[in-house]
């Protein structure tokens, strides 16, 4: 090969080798002072090349290793307190966003996807279900569609959780952030179904439900998933989790705030689905009396969003021209049955309407006991607290509607689980329900709506929620239709079974917060679960005189007998006019100037109490 070559096709592998026309340095033998030379050189290329490695191993351990490994310095402290190397990511607890749809996508072309091009085929309908009325029996609702529980409960169990049964359903045990499910026959204290009895057949339907499942609010009184989140990112530099927790090194929050989960919109979407395949065959006098039915929500987005597709399961697409929907605002100064509290000013004063905090700090501080001992040392340089690990099951829930699983969820056992339930029911009783001072009076204008439509008859005197601009347009609020369907929150629910006097849930009242009843009437993930409903379904009895009443909440039947003159009956029938003159009494006790307006006062805690959802009388307290 000639040299010219050589050089010309890697000149720099050449400048390195001996050249050929250099004979006196090719016989040359080396000398000793150049050979050490030569070994002085390759010494320092494998001393470098080794200092290399570790200084890159050393910048990887202090600032991004997720080896568990703990500092030296710390070797010799307990292992709760040893702060490891592998600090979170500092991303985590940071709030995750994907802004979908785009503000301006750019192959928007909406003259080319147009969705009505005619050629539609046949459309003749069919006649309307009635599913309530002919079957043999009635369909379950299971709850949880699209939802994955965790594989297992917690394995490190305390003792308690020995009771553990094969069958415990964790989407049952989230209070009002479970998914509504059929409560089992019986639930309520009556051994009957929402089929209509013998020799009855259902002439009417009066539902109100609560808005699908949804993101945490804005605020939190105890807990709050994005207080916590918050708290784990501004300190993410101090802290690391191990062990169960592990998970939480690279965890962000990916919760929204309010709106419908896609969850949320599909219990909505078959709620109207089966409201329509069981009261279809209502349609009828709608038809008959050409009018179209009109339905209610309030103006926020989880409202409406859960309305529409209300009705897009229980109309089809397209809904409109099947229905009218009114929306009532809900804010401030505006009276809305739908949204009471915006209208009486004791509702948000926090000593009267927010009593059940010192309850719920009571019970977490119990039930979870056993779990901040198991969850704390595995959460190094973050100090744990008990309302932190209340918050971690708040977060399972809201996780696994959002999301569709949490890993949170496998950090507690099923006895924790029930005692996560139970601090709802205790929130609830004492927030919005029998215990609390305004629950009454909240309920108690919707309670006037109800009595106008059964009675065909305007509100007689507005002196409560309702709206006199609406209630008294019979094109708003039309009387005597066969279907009513009205959307609301799950407080509202609560504050009118409260007002309708369904003393049946007050039975075990006030609720205590030392320890948790085995068998309660009051469960808030049987009364106000998200997408919950309440059935006001009329009846015609061929052995009775008088058209009937049942009230159906989550597909239980509830017994009247708290309502005065209302008769103990196998079927939780009651007759519309022993019923409509007993909730006229209630509604002329009911004082809304008092207990909205009115300057009283309540201790806190057990010291005062109610089970009827009153104020308390003047001069009481």
């Amino acid at each position: 090969m000639s040299t010219s070559y050589k050089e010309a096709a890697d000149p720099e592998s050449q400048a390195l080798l001996p050249q050929d026309n250099d004979h006196s340095l090719r016989e040359e033998r080396p000398s000793e002072s150049s050979a050490r030379r030569r070994v002085y050189r390759l010494r320092h290329v494998l001393l470098a090349y080794t200092a290399g490695i570790l200084s890159a191993v050393l910048v990887e351990f202090f600032l991004c290793s997720r080896y568990s490994i703990p500092r030296w310095s710390l070797a010799s402290q307990p292992e709760a307190d040893v702060v490891h190397a592998d600090l979170a990511s500092p991303d985590a607890g940071s709030t995750e966003v994907h802004n979908f749809p785009p503000s301006s996508p750019t192959n928007v072309f909406p003259s080319l996807f147009p969705t009505d091009v005619g050629h539609a085929g046949p459309t003749p309908t069919g006649a309307e279900a009635a599913l309530v009325a002919t079957a043999p029996s009635y369909p379950i609702h299971t709850g949880a569609p699209h939802l994955l529980g965790p594989v297992t409960l917690n394995r490190n169990a305390s003792t308690s959780s020995s009771k553990s049964t094969s069958h415990f359903d964790i989407f049952r045990h989230w209070g009002n952030l479970s998914p509504w499910f059929s409560v089992e026959r019986g639930s309520f204290g009556i051994d009957s179904g929402p089929e209509a009895p013998e020799t009855c057949r259902v002439t009417g339907l009066h539902l109100l439900h609560r808005h699908g499942a949804r993101y945490p609010t804005q605020w939190a009184s105890y807990g709050g998933p994005a207080n916590f989140s918050a708290r784990l990112h501004n300190s993410a530099d101090g802290w690391n989790a191990s062990g169960q927790l592990e998970f939480m090194n690279s965890w962000t929050y990916k919760l929204g705030e309010e709106i419908l989960t896609p969850f949320g919109r599909q219990q909505l979407f078959d709620l109207g689905v089966s409201m329509r395949m069981k009261y279809g065959f209502l349609l009828k006098n709608f038809s008959e009396t050409n009018t179209l039915p009109v339905f209610r929500t309030e103006s926020q987005d989880r409202m409406l969003s859960s309305a529409f597709n209300f009705a897009l399961g229980f109309f089809g697409y397209p809904f409109e021209g099947q229905y009218q929907q009114s929306v009532t605002i809900e804010d401030d100064g505006y009276n809305n049955t739908l949204a009471p509290y915006k209208t009486c000013p004791n509702a948000r004063d926090r000593t009267k309407s927010d009593r059940a905090i010192p309850y719920v700090q009571q019970w977490a501080s119990i039930y979870l006991r056993d779990a901040l001992e198991r969850l704390r040392p595995q959460l190094h340089g973050y100090d744990l607290t008990i309302e932190d690990v209340y918050t971690l099951q708040q977060m399972c829930a809201y996780e696994t509607v959002a999301i569709g699983y949490s890993k949170f969820c496998e950090l507690f056992t099923e006895e924790e689980w029930k005692g996560f339930n139970y601090a709802m029911d205790l929130y609830f009783w004492y927030d919005s329900a029998f215990g609390s001072p305004v629950a009454r009076v909240q309920g108690i204008g919707y309670v006037q709506e109800l009595i106008a439509r059964l009675t065909h008859t305007p509100i007689p005197v507005h002196n409560s929620s309702t709206n006199a601009t609406l209630d008294d347009n019979p094109v708003t609020f039309p009387l005597g239709q066969s279907l009513y369907v009205d959307a609301t929150h799950e407080v509202v629910v609560l504050n009118v079974i409260t007002a309708l006097n369904l003393t049946s849930f007050a039975a075990d009242g006030p609720l205590p917060a030392d320890h948790m009843p085995e068998h309660r009437a009051f469960k808030s993930s049987h009364l106000a679960p998200f997408a919950t409903n309440i059935q006001f379904q009329l009846l015609a009895c061929d052995s009775l005189p008088d058209p009937q009443i049942r009230i159906i909440i989550n597909d239980g039947v509830v017994p009247l007998t708290g309502i005065r003159g209302c008769p103990e009956d196998q079927d939780g029938k009651c007759p519309v006019p022993v019923f409509n003159n007993a909730q006229r009494e209630i509604i002329a006790k009911t004082d809304w100037n008092w207990a909205c307006h009115g300057d009283w006062q309540v201790p806190p805690g057990p010291a005062w109490n109610t089970t009827t959802g009153d104020a308390p009388e003047p001069g009481t307290v």
